[in-house]
């Protein structure tokens, strides 16, 4: 992990826990799980929203007012707009897509749920995503939600991570994997 992507994370986590703790103390964790879906589609959708958090052109002035009038458009929850605000005149906004990340994370956790990055070969079936949660649910103890991508590159088989563990049974795994073992010997 390089020295500015840990930064961002330790930053992040902080404003993660303690948002989080506001939130749940009030009994608003849905309006924040809203508030992450809203930022999340922004920040997915917006080039100039991240330009905005990440340029260094804006003063703090700038952002503060833009990230004002940018959270009261949204509708974000006054916790949430708070802490923009806190952010942008702390010049921290660049942690903003970490902090969605982190309370993601947080809310999942409390709740015993985990997320799953599943990358496979074809689009899944409803019956083989069914399947392949309750499979990671018996072996996490967790409910496990998945977040489901396409690389048709894999040619066949599945990528699934879950945490800090990475299951790879993709076919174009194991033909390097074969292809390695040949030149070995060769």
């Amino acid at each position: 992990m390089s020295e500015t992507a840990s930064i961002s994370t330790g930053i992040a986590g902080r404003y993660a826990s303690a948002v989080y703790d506001i939130v749940k103390e009030g009994k608003k964790v849905k309006a924040l799980e809203s508030d992450l879906d809203t930022l999340q589609d922004a920040l997915s959708d917006s080039e100039d929203f991240r330009d905005l958090i990440n340029s260094p052109v804006y003063t703090r002035d700038e952002q503060g007012a833009a990230i004002s009038a940018i959270a009261k458009k949204m509708k974000l929850s006054d916790t949430m707009s708070s802490t923009l605000s806190l952010m942008a005149s702390k010049r921290r906004l660049f942690v903003l897509p970490a902090l969605v990340k982190a309370l993601r994370e947080a809310i999942a956790e409390d709740k015993g749920e985990v997320t799953a990055e599943v990358t496979s070969a074809k689009a899944l079936t409803k019956a083989q995503s069914d399947k392949l949660a309750k499979s990671l649910k018996s072996s996490t103890g967790k409910t496990v939600t998945l977040q489901t991508t396409v690389d048709e590159s894999l040619i066949g088989g599945l990528i699934v991570k879950v945490g800090s563990k990475m299951i790879d049974t993709s076919i174009r795994s194991k033909l390097n994997s074969l292809q390695n073992a040949m030149k070995e010997v060769g």
